[in-house]
């Protein structure tokens, strides 16, 4: 049995090394056609058999160096797809390597892939298609040992109808007309650093690029690609920042993608190719730290990697903590405190929602019969920066214990590993203050549900201005309301203003007279910066404003960011007498949702699957 309890393989049998992809990407039947050849190391003696992780794949041929393999579908399992059962017509040895060819065909529903209609893009003219392989999804677009502790290479070639152009996470290397078909052309792509499946991605789309850098464009439809050109500007600052913190950049070109509004995530750090949400493009670039998190996941996370999604902190724990860091360069450290506090917000959020007993809020939850998907929220992110920011003020700050993530990186890059692989090397490096490690409470940090066991304290000169605005709110009677100026909230920053109306979320709701006034006042319902706006929209329909309700299913529908669609679509659904009009709206525009999204935001509107797919 796989050590992996999202997979179906064993990779204490065999691991693969590389795999050579060719996609047909077909846009009317919603399927890729694929052939993927698996150069695979056998790591025991008489080895013959193998077991693939693959979901909703039509299997047509299976070859092992050129000689036809017995294959055979296993049992389907609620999540993880259908084991993929092949014998080997000879024996190996220890250490030696195989080519095992699949020729296959994806499903129209298959759970990587997000077909779009024309009118679903920004430009209504030509369909699109992309990929969300993050957690499992990857077995649904290629057969393969779909778990991130296997790490491999690979090289693609894709043929696409040819008015569209494909790009990968990897490097571009060339493309020509399809010999077999003349109104199709083939994108061919390598990537030679090592990386786990969930990090394959493929985008086809009428795409334009803008260079904002010396080893970066950024990709869109062309109606975002000169915003987003402007928005990201300060990428390649960002990567220098990241390289000497960190260590050398290893994937040679970083791009950005900004996808239609449909994408799940507010970004995917898929290597060489980073996909952002086009909720970012704010026009004051003050959202653009969702790229110094994607920029960090190239050394925690693409080059050190969790080696099942139950450490799945290790990726984004230290992802927060390198990103904060690229802040504090930047910024300032005030800045840096200021968003943890906004990141403590989040985490008591998440706890709130699952409950405060909930074992997906441990730090390393256990995943046995547990979809990763379901237990997506920013405990891993969050909690993990937390115990990260303890420790660094334990072992004695930020310069000390970046040393301590830097070496990390250096020790473990290109491989997978567990918490306990972690915590080793953290005694190891701090050998001298191993009596002060030894007094933190593992067993809460890591393994008990809720808040963590210590809160830090964090610097609130930038929050302070936030806080006494929130507070006067708070506190206001109705004979205060006039006492509030437009001048309260034009002196705040985007970072500030977002902080304001997250305080104000965590309260009880307000009484519907002041969000009226505020309305009134600042002109909130103007604001087109996506965070501003999101925390807004909630703590309007928490006041049960009705007249907010339509602007906020407008916002929960008009973008797929699960970050936001979902506690909008929660809240409408808690203001009792809209409860129906959730569900209404969810079902409307459930075709037009990324599956994950849709399959996430039906548990919490106890919509039945069957019956929102039928309707």
């Amino acid at each position: 049995m796989s050590s992996d309890p999202c997979s179906f393989s064993s990779f204490t049998r065999c691991v693969t090394r590389h795999l050579n992809v060719s996609f047909h990407v077909d846009f009317v039947r919603h399927v890729i056609r694929g052939t993927v050849a698996l150069t695979v190391e056998a790591l025991e003696d008489r080895f013959s058999a193998l077991t693939l992780d693959t979901r909703d794949l039509k299997i047509v041929s299976v070859n092992a160096n050129g000689q036809t393999a017995q294959f055979n579908m296993g049992a389907k399992h609620s999540f993880k797809g259908t084991p993929l059962e092949v014998t080997l017509p000879f024996d190996l040895s220890r250490g030696q390597h195989f080519i095992l060819e699949v020729t296959y065909e994806t499903s129209p529903g298959a759970s990587a892939l997000q077909w779009l209609t024309p009118e679903q893009t920004a430009g209504k003219k030509h369909p699109y298609l992309f990929s969300q392989c993050q957690a499992h999804h990857c077995r649904s677009m290629i057969p393969c040992q779909d778990s991130p502790s296997v790490k491999h290479t690979y090289y693609a070639q894709v043929s696409v109808p040819k008015d569209l152009v494909a790009v990968m996470s990897a490097a571009r290397d060339g493309q020509e007309v399809d010999p077999q078909d003349p109104s199709r052309i083939i994108y061919r792509f390598r990537q030679t650093v090592p990386m786990p499946s969930y990090l394959i991605a493929i985008v086809v789309g009428d795409l334009e690029s803008r260079e904002i850098g010396p080893r970066s464009r950024v990709w869109s439809e062309k109606e975002y690609v000169d915003k987003a050109a402007f928005e990201f500007s300060e990428t390649e600052t960002m990567l220098k920042t990241a390289e000497d913190l960190a260590g050398p950049y290893v994937w040679g070109h970083y791009d950005i993608l900004v996808l239609p509004p449909s994408f799940p995530y507010g970004g995917m750090e898929n290597p060489c190719l980073t996909f952002a949400t086009p909720t970012l493009l704010a026009g004051d670039k003050s959202l653009s730290n969702v790229i110094a998190h994607e920029i960090s996941h190239s050394w925690t996370g693409n080059l050190v990697t969790n080696k099942t999604w139950e450490h799945f902190w290790l990726n984004e724990g230290h992802t927060v903590y390198l990103e904060r860091m690229i802040g504090r360069r930047m910024e300032g450290e005030q800045f840096r405190q200021f968003e943890a506090i906004g990141g403590w917000k989040m985490l008591q959020d998440s706890v709130n929602t699952f409950g405060a007993n909930s074992p997906l809020t441990n730090l390393v939850p256990n995943l046995n019969e547990v979809d990763p998907d379901d237990a997506f929220s920013s405990v891993p992110y969050e909690k993990g920066f937390a115990l990260l920011y303890h420790l660094e003020e334990l072992m004695g700050g930020p310069e000390v214990f970046m040393g301590f993530v830097k070496s990390y990186i250096q020790m473990f890059a290109y491989s997978s590993v567990t918490t306990e692989e972690w915590k080793n090397y953290l005694f190891t490096y701090f050998k001298d203050k191993v009596d002060i490690l030894k007094k933190v409470d593992w067993n809460a940090w890591m393994f008990t549900p809720g808040m963590p066991p210590v809160k830090p304290v964090y610097d609130t000169t930038m929050a302070e201005a936030c806080i006494a605005l929130s507070q006067k709110w708070l506190k206001a009677n109705e004979t205060e309301l006039d006492s509030f100026s437009k001048s309260d909230f034009k002196s705040l920053s985007s970072h500030q203003a977002i902080e304001f109306l997250s305080l104000l979320v965590q309260e009880d709701p307000l009484p519907l007279s002041h969000v009226k006034k505020m309305q009134e006042v600042y002109d909130l319902n103007s604001y087109m910066n996506s965070e501003i706006r999101f925390r807004w929209l909630r703590l309007c329909v928490r006041s049960k404003w009705e007249e907010a309700v339509p602007l906020a299913l407008k916002m929960a529908t008009d973008q797929g960011r699960m970050k936001f669609t979902r506690p909008l679509f929660r809240e409408v659904f808690n203001f009792d007498k809209f409860k129906d009009e959730a569900v209404r709206t969810f079902v409307a525009h459930r075709p037009a949702m990324h599956p994950v999204t849709a399959g996430l935001v039906a548990k919490d509107l106890k919509v039945d699957v069957q019956q929102s797919t039928s309707l």
